[in-house]
């Protein structure tokens, strides 16, 4: 299995516009963070997460042209409105694309973005997105001959859904994980967790909170994600265990 950070930033993105602060006039590559997304690659499926609104650099970057499985999150503008640029992957596969959320995100979704459910082909090709949507709930599905376990976890006032394909797990968006939510995280060997700042946030996983969840739960390797303009990577990178590491947008992990 082999997994991008696509993107590995706040909603805000780094640098964020208007700010001067250390981190985002910082040159360090590392600190330049997109919008949250991450791209799975496993046996014969491509599976993304999120089309937040840089999707298109993300995949020009990454060399992403095919997506046999799309996976929502949920449906905050950060991680859906990019879908636009799902119209150009529709072009090169001449198919919708699958994809999966729970109901109540794809009508969230669909609120917006009504015509990405509509159908978008004609004689010349797809003039709009196309996504033909497959409902989950908690527990597990298929995308091809893969697995995958999604599970509810608190994100401030709402929800959002993690998911875990055989030993890696993908938390973002996060300031509370119930006992099924770690149960279903129970020994796993890599895990991208939401890790926004050092100080607690109403919506969002903090560093100590994050450590906590690491300490419970004790993956082999650690990277935290959807990480605002206050977290200087290499900061980071010195104060934490070798265990648990910043991503950067870029990164490659596999597995």
């Amino acid at each position: 299995m082999k997994v991008t950070i696509l993107g590995c930033g706040t909603s805000a993105g780094v640098p964020q516009i208007g700010c001067r602060c250390p981190v985002c006039t910082s040159p360090d590559r590392r600190n330049k963070r997109r919008r949250q997304s991450i791209f799975v690659e496993t046996g014969e499926e491509k599976i993304l997460f999120d089309t937040g609104p840089d999707l298109r650099m993300q995949c020009v970057d990454a060399g992403i042209d095919r997506v046999t499985g799309l996976i929502y999150t949920h449906a905050h503008a950060d991680h859906v409105h990019g879908i636009d640029d799902l119209r150009s992957i529709n072009n090169v596969m001449m198919t919708s694309i699958d994809a999966y959320a729970h109901q109540s995100v794809f009508d969230r979704i669909r609120h917006r973005f009504d015509y990405a459910f509509e159908g978008g082909r004609d004689a010349f090709g797809y003039f709009r997105p196309e996504i033909t949507p497959h409902p989950i709930k908690a527990g597990p599905f298929q995308i091809g001959e893969v697995e995958i376990r999604a599970f509810r976890q608190r994100h401030g006032k709402g929800e959002s859904w993690g998911f875990r394909i055989g030993d890696f797990a993908y938390s973002t968006d996060t300031d509370w994980l119930d006992d099924a939510a770690l149960a279903v995280l129970e020994g796993v060997e890599v895990w991208v967790v939401d890790a926004l700042r050092d100080r607690p946030h109403p919506s969002h996983a903090h560093l100590e909170l994050a450590l906590s969840w690491v300490e419970r739960l004790r993956p082999r390797l650690t990277y935290l994600t959807h990480m605002n303009h206050e977290v200087d990577y290499a900061d980071w990178a010195a104060r934490l265990p070798p265990h648990v590491r910043p991503a950067h947008d870029g990164l490659v992990i596999e597995l």
